[in-house]
């Protein structure tokens, strides 16, 4: 919808915000569960940058046809940063630190393991 009074930047300014929205949400902070065989529940927690730029400038007569020129472009970056582990009765955070993220999953996997598997005595 175009109000009147509105300058072509503020439609260019809504248009990419609306399509930034469609592709992050809740779900893509705190991801969907996974359980295993033996009910542990694994829930992916990241962390979302996004940054935005507009601009515009209008050129030439006002009375010419066309005279504003504008764009945008957004960027958006999704880094797994832990894991909510829950065995129904406890509930621990396992963090990934900056190092490489797949090897730090890679090296985490046994210790998550050994949090929930039974004891033997």
């Amino acid at each position: 919808m175009i109000i009147d009074n509105e300058h072509p930047i503020e439609r260019i300014m809504d248009n990419a915000m609306t399509k930034i929205r469609t592709l992050v949400d809740a779900n893509t902070i705190v991801g969907d569960p996974v359980v295993t065989t033996d009910g542990v529940s694994i829930i992916p927690i990241s962390k979302v940058t996004m940054g935005f730029l507009t601009g515009g400038g209008e050129y030439g007569e006002k009375e010419a046809e066309l005279p504003f020129a504008g764009g945008s472009g957004a960027g958006v970056s999704v880094s797994p940063v832990g894991f909510l582990v829950s065995d129904g009765k406890t509930v621990k955070l396992v963090n990934i630190d900056q190092k490489n993220a797949f090897e730090k999953l890679m090296d985490t996997i046994p210790e998550i393991i050994a949090l929930f598997s039974p004891k033997k005595d």
